[in-house]
Parts: C-alpha cells; sequence; structure tokens
C-alpha cells in the first residue's frame, strides 16, 4: 500500500508547540506524510508572550498550491487550522477544491476562539467566514465557543447537559453538512471529552480532567485525530484515541512542573499514540 500524504495548512511558530509544530510531527509519526502550507510565521504563537515577530504568507497560499497542482500531487487528506483573516479562509476555500479529489478527506479545525471569546485580531463576523470553509469539510472539529459563534448563538459556560451538546451538534451538522467532533465535552465539573456526530448517531466518550490550561492542546487533538482517520480509524474511534493522547499529554507536561505557555511535551507521547493506532 503506498504511503498516505496529507496536506496541513496551518501557521507555524518557532517556539511554543502548536499548528505546524505540532500537526507535522504527531501526523508523521503515524506514518503520514505531511506536506505544509505555512499561512504565516511566527516568533513565539500568542498566547502569553509579547513583542514576537509575525510575517503574513497569505500571498504565498494559492501559489503553493498551483505549483503542488502542477506537479499532480495527490492527498488523501487536508487538514486546517488556525486561518488569520477572511482572505486566507477565501484563499484556503481555493486551495480545498484545487486539491482535492473524490477519495480527499477534508478536515476543518475552526480555530479562533475559547472560553466565550474570539482570538485576538478577529471580527465579530469571522465565524460567519469560518462556517463557509466549515462547510467544505467532511470532518469539522470546533469547540463549544466556536460551535455556538458559527451557529450565531451565545456561549454558554460549562458543564453541559447531554440534550444541550446533542441539539448543537446536530444542528451544526446540518448547516455544514460535515460529520462534527465536538471538544471540550463536559456532563460534570471535574470531565473533559468529546461529542461526534454522524450519520444521526452520537458518541459521548468523557475522561477525568486534569486541573490545567495549556495552549495548543487543540492542536493536539485535531492533529491525534486527523492521523486516526487516515489510519483508518472510524470518526468514533478516532475521537477516543484523540481525547486520551490530548489527556496523556497534559499529565505528562503536569507531572514535569513545565511553563504552561509552551505547550504539551506530546513528543514523550508519540509511542502510545502510535501505539493506539496499530
Amino acid at each position: 500500500m503506498p504511503q498516505k500524504r496529507v496536506a496541513a495548512i496551518h501557521d507555524i511558530s518557532g517556539f511554543g508547540k502548536c499548528s505546524l509544530t505540532v500537526a507535522l510531527p504527531i501526523i508523521s509519526a503515524a506514518k503520514i506524510e505531511t506536506a505544509v502550507i505555512p499561512t504565516a510565521v511566527l516568533s513565539t504563537h500568542t498566547g502569553g508572550f509579547t513583542g514576537y515577530t509575525f510575517r503574513d504568507l497569505t500571498e504565498d497560499i494559492l501559489p503553493i498550491a498551483k505549483h503542488w497542482k502542477s506537479e499532480n500531487l495527490k492527498f488523501d487528506g487536508i487538514y486546517t487550522g488556525y486561518l488569520g483573516s477572511k482572505e486566507q479562509v477565501g484563499l484556503v476555500k481555493e486551495t480545498i477544491n484545487l486539491l482535492k479529489d473524490e477519495n480527499t478527506l477534508i478536515v476543518v479545525d475552526p480555530v479562533m476562539g475559547d472560553h466565550g471569546r474570539l482570538y485576538a485580531g478577529f471580527s465579530s463576523d469571522f465565524p460567519k467566514e469560518m462556517l463557509t470553509l466549515c462547510k467544505e469539510a467532511h470532518i469539522i472539529v470546533p469547540n463549544f465557543t466556536e460551535a455556538a459563534f458559527m451557529l450565531g448563538e451565545e456561549y454558554l459556560e460549562p458543564p453541559y447537559t447531554k440534550e444541550y451538546v446533542e441539539n448543537l451538534i446536530k444542528r451544526l451538522a446540518a448547516t455544514t453538512g460535515a460529520q462534527v467532533v465536538l471538544t471540550g465535552v463536559c456532563f460534570k465539573k471535574n470531565e473533559i471529552g468529546a461529542s461526534v456526530y454522524k450519520n444521526g448517531e452520537i458518541f459521548h466518550y468523557i475522561t477525568n480532567r486534569e486541573d490545567a490550561v495549556f495552549h495548543g492542546t487543540g492542536d493536539v487533538f485535531a492533529s491525534a485525530l486527523t492521523a486516526a482517520l487516515l489510519s483508518d480509524k472510524t470518526v468514533f474511534d478516532a475521537a477516543k484515541i484523540a481525547v486520551d493522547f490530548t489527556v496523556l499529554c497534559i499529565k505528562k507536561t503536569l507531572a514535569e512542573n513545565g511553563d504552561r505557555r509552551y505547550g504539551v511535551n506530546f513528543e514523550s507521547c508519540l509511542f502510545d499514540l502510535i501505539k493506539a493506532l496499530e
């Protein structure tokens, strides 16, 4: 069987584990070739650091995709994450339609906010633009902030009822036409997990929550999910693998008592992910 290949379209931070510095090693560890289109280059990520450098690569996105197309490169998956502007969203939609074929899995992580707030630099109409990209996807991976804002609703604080979660995920699936993997699910205070909606079936996978917040764990989750999906796992099994891997990375990092701005020590847990994918 030929090696699978995914195109990862994210920004890259030289320091601070998130976006491409997470996606590339995690997906590669699953024996999947990972081609990258950087949307911006930063010296560090923006969570807790100041004075960072930022270089916008908007003008390079489509030329890279067109070059790949001219080389007749084929992709088993296209995986998108943080996009810094509405213009980039439009260019990524063009890129997807340029590079995909009938067998290409499209995974969109609509990275734009958390804890009821949009990230800095995003206007209030950005969720509507991101929704148009989600409509291009087979699978989307929003958190509750992103899900609510794309539906034009107020964010609700956890914990959640199953009725609320299932209603939210069904409406998001109906709006986008995509399978939905909703992250940050908790029905009790000390829980965390994900819920999946596919073809009318709902699956909840919940585990114990660690009392810590680390930058980049959403990217760890979505990258592990993408790796599992392209390893021929069902979306339900892929979500379970991604939850377990992300929680393991958090536990490992907490045990080391490292600086939380730096992200999680996913590198030490890659062997566990590989085992889970076997």
